[in-house]
């Protein structure tokens, strides 16, 4: 798959950054880079559970597919109390004698480095936190080959505009990450829908990533919904309902109600976010949006989000490079390997920290410092 890299940025980059930035990829434009510089950021985890996450195979986003109902209550219960609540262990991605530990221990440590303000909402997570956080919806979302993938999709979108526009007034920079496993799956529910080509092309948390899983639990969603293979679906929330996730309409929701720039902390699932900010409002200026991501989602062999945004239109893609290879930490070496890849904002938080003038060396230490307490 092709990757275009745009080396100019990058040396505009260095050239005004330094050697703290010297982990930064940027696919696209740099210019978002001088927007945010000198932001005062805050970070926001968006959580939701669908039934799709139970289907065996389709993520490794949790020891078992039962699990992932835990995952993302449990990832953020870990940044904010240093330990799960709702489970006995973190949660982990296995794969053969492999075991990744949660990207929510690199976003915790970003934002304990850095002082990073987070929020949590809750767009519909089928097992709640216990701590504090905005409610946007209750349902979890169903099994994506129900055609009924997301019950009160309007309303979810609706108030997030809302949180976006309070949001914006207490920051110059929201940062949005999110914990939603099968999230790839549902984000390509939604670009199929849509008429996008991205099959074949979202990420996922293992290193064997399941494609054809992927597009044939689509199909059978859009077929259940009464539509025909290849054929678009104007209405981009009607997309979300029928093969999406309950984060997606929220998170379109904050950046379309958001004034201020907006960092999408995820991978190819923010790439399904884009697509529906575009279907709902076709003007749309992506030039204020970028989404951060990681070295592991940008350049996995697997899929290819650059790609994929750029048949949505000018997007910003930046990969954050931990450098795993240099860890001490055996867990996180598999994501080297392609376990995990991103999550829970992971790419995002490291730029906030890295813009904070934060080494990634420190941020790599203060992350193994964190398996070694809760492992």
């Amino acid at each position: 798959m092709l990757k275009v890299y745009s080396y100019y940025n990058l040396i505009i980059n260095k050239f005004l950054y330094g050697e703290v930035m010297k982990n930064l990829k940027c696919y696209g434009s740099s210019k978002i880079l001088k927007k945010v510089e000198n932001g005062n950021p805050l970070f926001l985890c968006v959580i939701a559970t669908t039934r799709t996450s139970n289907i065996p195979g389709i993520t490794g986003a949790g020891a078992t597919p039962e699990l992932t109902d835990y995952t993302p209550a449990a990832d953020l219960e870990l940044v904010m109390h240093g330990a799960p609540k709702c489970l006995s262990e973190i949660p982990q991605t296995v794969t053969g004698d492999e075991t990744a530990p949660t990207p929510a221990v690199i976003t915790k440590a970003c934002i304990e480095l850095a002082d990073i303000p987070i929020m949590v909402v809750d767009a519909g997570a089928g097992i709640k936190p216990d701590i504090p956080y905005i409610k946007l919806n209750d349902e979890p979302g169903e099994d994506v080959r129900t055609g009924k993938a997301v019950p009160k999709t309007k309303q979810i979108f609706e108030k997030g505009i809302m949180l976006g526009k309070t949001l914006s007034k207490l920051t110059n920079h929201l940062v949005i990450g999110e914990s939603t496993p099968a999230g790839t799956t549902t984000a390509l529910g939604v670009l199929t829908a849509l008429g996008y080509d991205a099959g074949m092309k979202v990420s996922g948390s293992m290193p064997e990533n399941p494609h054809d899983l992927k597009v044939e639990v689509v199909k059978e969603g859009l077929k259940a919904a009464g539509y025909q293979e290849g054929e678009v679906i104007e209405d981009a929330l009607c997309a979300v309902e029928i093969v999406g996730d309950p984060m997606i309409p929220a998170v379109a929701g904050i950046v379309i109600g958001s004034s201020v720039p907006v960092t999408l902390a995820g991978g190819t699932q923010m790439t399904a976010i884009c697509a529906v900010i575009k279907g709902i409002e076709p003007d749309f200026d992506f030039s204020n949006i970028c989404i951060t991501t990681t070295i592991y989602v940008a350049e996995d062999e697997t899929s290819d989000i650059n790609y994929i945004a750029n048949q949505i239109g000018n997007i910003t893609i930046l990969a954050m490079d931990p450098e795993f290879e240099k860890s001490s930490v055996p867990g996180l070496k598999s994501y080297l390997n392609g376990s995990v890849k991103e999550g829970v904002g992971a790419g995002g938080a490291m730029l906030v920290a890295s813009l904070g003038k934060i080494d990634m060396d420190d941020i790599r230490a203060k992350i193994e410092d964190i398996c070694r307490d809760i492992l």
